[in-house]
């Protein structure tokens, strides 16, 4: 899980993004942004991409045009499963302790 870190980095945002389907890198980067608030660059999205491609997170699927979509890979699901349970664990701990203290 190396490629995948907090759940504001890059590859976490492009593997919650395809777990809804395959998708294309400009549908990619208003999905993002629709439910992250996140604009990515292309140079941004296909760096992330390649990274999660290499990784066997995600793989290409046959191009339409020059639209090249992407989906997630089983293994892809696993990780970021993972990973978001991980900082939902972290996020209720933090809310908790800010309630509790007062300061939140």
């Amino acid at each position: 899980m190396a490629v995948i870190r907090g759940s504001s980095d890059r590859s976490v945002l492009v593997l919650t993004s395809l777990s809804s389907g395959p998708k294309h890198g400009y549908a990619l980067i208003k999905d993002i942004d629709a439910f992250a608030g996140v604009t990515l660059g292309p140079g941004t999205l296909y760096g992330a991409i390649a990274k999660l491609e290499q990784a066997g997170l995600v793989e290409a699927l046959p191009g339409e045009g020059r639209r090249k979509p992407y989906r997630i890979t089983a293994q892809g699901a696993a990780d970021l499963r993972a990973q978001l349970e991980q900082s939902q664990t972290i996020s209720t701990v933090g809310l908790g302790r800010l309630a509790e203290s007062g300061a939140g």
